[in-house]
């Protein structure tokens, strides 16, 4: 077995592991499911749907890491871009003088973070293993 075949494995069920959560409470939060809707309100439309979009970036991404794929990295950029676009809308939402709850800045804090790191620890698990030496021709 390769080195780093074990931690990128692993990386990438925990990328899948959260997608699903990440899906599952958005989705919830959204369709009003299973009462979580009442437990999480006021809620910021924007930052729920930021959140789905980025579960359904995490998903495909795990599966990219298992199957060692470049363009892990890029949807998992992709997904920090999509935080950050949720918390402009978060911070034009709370100037508007909008109810929210405090919690939602520091969740998407959180998982912007959270998700920033797992983009590095792909770039890091996808890294080339070996480096060709290259010679200029004179």
């Amino acid at each position: 077995m390769e080195p780093d075949k074990l931690p990128r494995i692993i990386l990438g069920l925990v990328f899948i592991a959260f997608g699903a959560l990440t899906l599952f409470l958005s989705a919830s939060v959204l369709l009003d499911l299973f009462g979580i809707r009442e437990r999480e309100s006021p809620y910021v439309p924007a930052v729920v749907v930021a959140n789905l979009i980025a579960s359904l970036l995490y998903l495909p991404a795990g599966v990219g890491l298992l199957m060692k794929r470049r363009w892990t990295a890029r949807l998992l950029a992709m997904a920090v871009v999509v935080l950050l676009v949720g918390a402009v809308f978060l911070a034009l939402h709370i100037a508007a003088g909008s109810e929210y709850r405090t919690a939602t800045i520091g969740a998407l804090t959180f998982r912007t973070l959270l998700t920033s790191a797992f983009f590095l620890l792909a770039r890091w698990a996808l890294r080339p293993t070996h480096q060709p030496i290259i010679h200029p021709h004179p």
